[in-house]
């Protein structure tokens, strides 16, 4: 009786230390950003106002995790409404008919310190393509309410061309190359 107490006593345990942990995107202290170039001149910069996303995670590091986030499009925001109006439509976003764009991870690698090389598949409008991206990894910690939260964040380039964002297809007017920075924030479950 005694050894089956301890079998049932270590598989527990065994399966405590190795549960994966859900976090999710915390609104408040995250943030999705673009700019473009404009013109070949100057930029345009922009924001989306609405996302989720969720990590499912072992421990309280990257390794191994499964991460996806969703984008939504109709919340587009550059400060100015005319153009904002103009990126929802079918030129560019085409919201009404595509209004997420999402990512989910294929596989994760660490590199030096805290950065990792996220590889995965972004979709945007009716076009899913896989790509690789840097991500920084900012640590755990407690916040106000004695939640655990975890900082990320990536920078990359994205060639709307790629994804049927087709608008002023030589870049003369709008680049092709998409700067996106993301910053999230996520909460332990």
């Amino acid at each position: 009786m005694k050894k089956i107490f301890l079998t049932f006593v270590f598989t527990l345990i065994s399966m405590v230390s190795f549960a994966q942990n859900v976090w999710v995107v915390d609104p408040m202290h995250s943030s999705v950003n673009f700019n473009i170039k404009h013109m070949g001149i100057s930029f345009v910069q922009g924001r989306f106002d609405k996302f989720d996303g969720k990590g499912v995670i072992n421990g309280n590091t990257l390794d191994k995790a499964e991460l996806s986030f969703n984008v939504d499009v109709t919340t587009i925001n550059t400060g100015v409404e005319m153009r904002d109006k103009h990126l929802k439509s079918a030129d560019f976003f085409d919201a009404e008919k595509f209004p997420k764009m999402n990512f989910v991870t294929g596989s994760i690698t660490k590199e030096k310190n805290n950065t990792y090389i996220l590889k995965g598949k972004l979709t945007i409008k009716d076009v899913t393509k896989e790509i690789s991206v840097p991500v920084t990894f900012g640590g755990v910690t407690k916040n106000q309410q004695g939640k655990e939260v975890m900082g990320i964040q990536t920078t990359f380039k994205v060639n709307r061309l790629d994804y049927n964002i087709k608008y002023d297809p030589t870049g003369a007017g709008v680049a092709k190359d998409v700067d996106v920075n993301l910053y999230f924030e996520l909460i332990k479950q």
